[in-house]
């Protein structure tokens, strides 16, 4: 017998999509709940920048907010610097010890003859008085924001040895009076801080299962346009479309292969929801699962031989992992009458999931090696985990207050943070592979 809850989890965007409310804008400000104990103590000193600049956001405060956001860092308030150095010959190592600095970045804007942006910065160890970073960006005028973000990531890759992910993107699905005769759904792409949304797809029908491709230059999602569910493959920079599969039945969950050229997908085409494998070159479809219960959610290895998915197989909603190569079968996951949405960590030895407890469904982590499982949220109806490229953070759809909002948790639990939109629910986050935007 097919497990309901299984049923309600292949149909839960749906559901989703059906039932939320007006939304005018994207995402709001980030607000922070929780960080680590012991922050390391950072100053970004504002950042010379000429009146050609005066309408952009000061760039030291997007760099400060980036490192504040990670949960890692705490920038002092520029109020409460003794100096403001923006050059080498300014910097004097005793005003920053006195604060209880232990790192310092300074910086300055400019245009050159040819209008391109110039970002001059120097990352510096208070303590020990030594230089780790001295850099110059060079880029387009309009990638003020994308210049910023690489600073922070340079900045927290030199001080943590985890490369950076502030320069990433985020998918996610706003509607528009939903309910209603003029409904209309959007599948959104914006900045990993929820600035410079913008619309990729509209559509009056709903839009589900959004994914990156391993480029970061196209995506993939279910689309009802049509009235009946076709998965879809979009190109990010052209917005040219193309209809991958439109069986009778269900089509949804495409995921691509780390490089790009196949997708996973669940199908119903021959009665029974099941994992399929196309290969993009010739739309070749090949079947990975042959159950009488429901196969859905499936994700790749990063070496592409493997797909983690979610089966009902055992009588309950499980997470299960397939060899490519020789099919064999393992269930990884036990603990819990529910466990569903797996993603593994780029380490390929831990896991993410949808974990019910006590009636509610959290975001869990689980060892595999060791069978230890840890629940990282405490809100309600916790819901699409999507991992940080970096493998630090993950953002999941969630409620706040009865509205469906987008959140950040570290992957340790200890880092939060919300993005919430004033005007609607934003649902089904998809974190994008590390990206070159300059």
């Amino acid at each position: 017998m097919i497990c309901s809850c299984l049923k309600r989890t292949l149909l839960f965007c749906i559901v989703l999509a059906a039932g939320v409310a007006r939304a005018e804008q994207s995402l709001d400000t980030i607000i922070i709940d929780a960080g680590y104990d012991k922050q390391t103590k950072i100053a970004i000193v504002p950042f010379r920048q000429g009146p050609e600049f005066s309408k952009e956001q000061p760039m030291a405060d997007i760099v400060a907010f980036d490192l504040a956001r990670s949960g890692q860092f705490a920038p002092i308030e520029s109020d409460n610097m003794l100096s403001r150095p923006t050059s080498v010959q300014e910097v004097f190592f005793r005003d920053w010890r006195v604060l209880g600095v232990e790192y310092l970045v300074i910086g300055r804007t400019g245009i050159d003859s040819l209008g391109n942006l110039n970002v001059e910065y120097h990352l510096y160890d208070v303590f020990n008085e030594r230089e780790m970073i001295t850099d110059k960006i060079t880029t387009t005028r309009n990638k003020w924001r994308d210049a910023a973000h690489r600073v922070s990531d340079k900045v927290f890759e030199a001080v943590t040895g985890i490369r950076g992910a502030f320069s990433t993107r985020i998918l996610y699905v706003l509607a528009l009076n939903a309910g209603s005769p003029d409904a209309t759904y959007r599948l959104e792409m914006a900045d990993a801080d929820g600035e410079r949304a913008q619309t990729l797809f509209n559509s009056k029908q709903p839009i589900m299962s959004a994914s990156w491709g391993p480029d970061g230059k196209e995506v993939a999602y279910v689309s009802f346009e049509t009235g009946r569910p076709a998965i879809v493959r979009q190109n990010i920079a052209s917005g040219a479309r193309e209809v991958l599969t439109q069986f009778s039945g269900i089509n949804s969950s495409p995921v691509f292969s780390p490089d790009g050229t196949r997708v996973a997908m669940v199908l119903s085409r021959d009665g029974n929801p099941e994992i399929y494998v196309m290969n993009l070159a010739d739309r070749s479809l090949r079947r990975v699962t042959r159950n009488q219960v429901i196969d859905t959610e499936p994700s790749w290895s990063a070496d592409g031989n493997s797909l983690i998915y979610t089966s009902d197989r055992g009588g309950r909603p499980q997470i299960y992992r397939q060899d490519l190569t020789n099919n064999f079968v393992e269930r990884l996951t036990f603990q819990g009458d529910y466990n569903a949405r797996a993603r593994l960590l780029p380490d390929g030895k831990h896991l993410i999931f949808v974990h019910r407890e006590n009636g509610i469904f959290h975001i869990a982590w689980q060892d595999l090696e060791r069978d230890d499982v840890r629940v990282l949220t405490r809100s309600s109806m916790d819901e699409s985990p999507s991992l940080a490229p970096n493998g630090t953070m993950l953002i999941y759809a969630t409620q706040d207050r009865g509205k469906g909002i987008l959140a950040v948790v570290s992957i340790d639990g200890r880092v939060k943070y919300r993005l919430p939109s004033s005007s609607g629910d934003v649902r089904e986050p998809a974190w994008s592979p590390f990206l070159d935007t300059l």
